[in-house]
């Protein structure tokens, strides 16, 4: 059993995907070029967003969009501490300062009552705050609407962080299209990812497009014309092609996702007590990038060692949360400082999650585990 099957997709895919390959070898055309550009109107289309900008990283999007928009030492930028370290790295690289917010008990997402409070603190300590970057945690976009008020309210922007989320509806809207900018990964384990790196970054704003794709190309607006200093954080034209074919299956996908995380959820209420599945709002869905449930009271161990012991793969997103990495020492925080996210820490538990998954190999997933609550609970 895999965690993610990559295999599996590939070959249900395999006579687009090597076709899309191809096509880019015999155009000899690696960077950027057409393929880019297609994917480009592609996923601009699905999110409802106005411009798309394909770039090399999910990561490449976040610094690209936090230089678009001015970000620099001395400035603030308040995010979330429970996720993948790239979202507050982008804002660290840039000499700002990245601030915590801690989470929601139940979604994971950033609290927004946690937001107001910091910010007041902040904006009493003469911060110079300048931006949120809020996160749609393992495929499940955050309190956006609530985000995006407090926001105006203060003058900040916003910067959905979607490298999870991407194919996720929020409201009337999809996940990318919420906020001033919108980025994405293509990381090969995403729901939509490419066989390599990849991302892109989305914008109903003309004049940040149009520096978001002056900044990927070395702050280059013309051959040899560098109007200021930018990035070598170009999309490849194969990359670009293998998420072209993957494109039209991807909604099929997402709904196979929901599907397997429905099995998941009934599975685990019916033989799984002390876990807890995934929290979904009734005004968004979730595409499972992760699905990551909680195992309460301290069962976390004994049931990797069950999955371990039956070759069950599985992964802890995230184990130390941002505000305790050694690289963010230099910030100040210390334990207790974050504690729902330190509490999810401790009890995350990501189960094997693709949309080629079975339902019999789900059962076998949930069995591994509920030994291993037994021996948890010395049963």
């Amino acid at each position: 059993m895999n965690f993610i099957d990559l295999k599996r997709q590939y070959k249900a895919y395999k006579s687009e995907i090597d076709q899309a390959v191809a096509q880019v070898l015999e155009s000899c055309q690696f960077v950027l070029g057409e393929p880019v550009q297609r994917l480009e109107e592609a996923l601009a289309e699905f999110t409802g967003s106005r411009y798309a900008i394909g770039v090399g990283s999910g990561t490449d999007a976040l610094i690209l969009s936090l230089m678009a928009l001015d970000v620099g030492p001395g400035d603030e930028v308040l995010t979330t501490p429970f996720t993948f370290i790239a979202t507050a790295e982008a804002i660290a690289l840039l000499g700002a300062r990245p601030v915590f917010v801690d989470i929601d008990q139940a979604t994971m997402n950033m609290d927004t009552e946690a937001l107001k409070a910091v910010i007041a603190e902040r904006e009493k300590a003469g911060a110079r705050l300048r931006g949120i970057i809020p996160v749609g945690l393992y495929g499940q976009c955050a309190d956006m609407d609530e985000i995006n008020r407090i926001a105006g309210e203060h003058g900040l922007f916003v910067v959905e962080d979607a490298c999870q989320s991407f194919g996720a509806s929020y409201k009337n809207g999809m996940s990318c299209a919420l906020s001033e900018i919108g980025v994405t990964s293509f990381f090969p384990a995403k729901p939509l990812g490419a066989y390599g790196d990849g991302g892109m970054a989305f914008t109903d704003d003309e004049s940040l497009a149009k520096r978001i794709r002056c900044l990927r190309v070395h702050g280059e607006r013309a051959r040899y014309d560098h109007v200021e200093i930018g990035l070598n954080a170009r999309l490849d034209a194969l990359q670009a092609a293998i998420l072209l074919a993957k494109v039209p299956h991807f909604p099929d996908e997402i709904r196979a996702r929901q599907k397997a995380a429905e099995t998941y959820r009934q599975l685990i209420e019916q033989k799984l007590p002390g876990v807890v599945p995934p929290v979904v709002r009734d005004d968004r869905t979730h595409v499972y990038a992760q699905y990551t449930v909680r195992v309460r009271n301290g069962a976390r161990d004994a049931v990797i060692r069950s999955m371990q012991e039956k070759g069950i793969p599985y992964a802890i997103h995230y184990p130390v949360p941002l505000h305790l990495q050694p690289a963010f020492g230099y910030l100040g925080y210390g334990p207790g400082d974050m504690p729902v996210a330190e509490q999810a820490s401790r009890e995350v538990l990501s189960l094997p999650m693709h949309p080629f998954i079975t339902e019999s190999e789900q059962a076998k997933v949930v069995r591994a585990m509920e030994s291993g609550l037994r021996q948890g609970m010395g049963h």
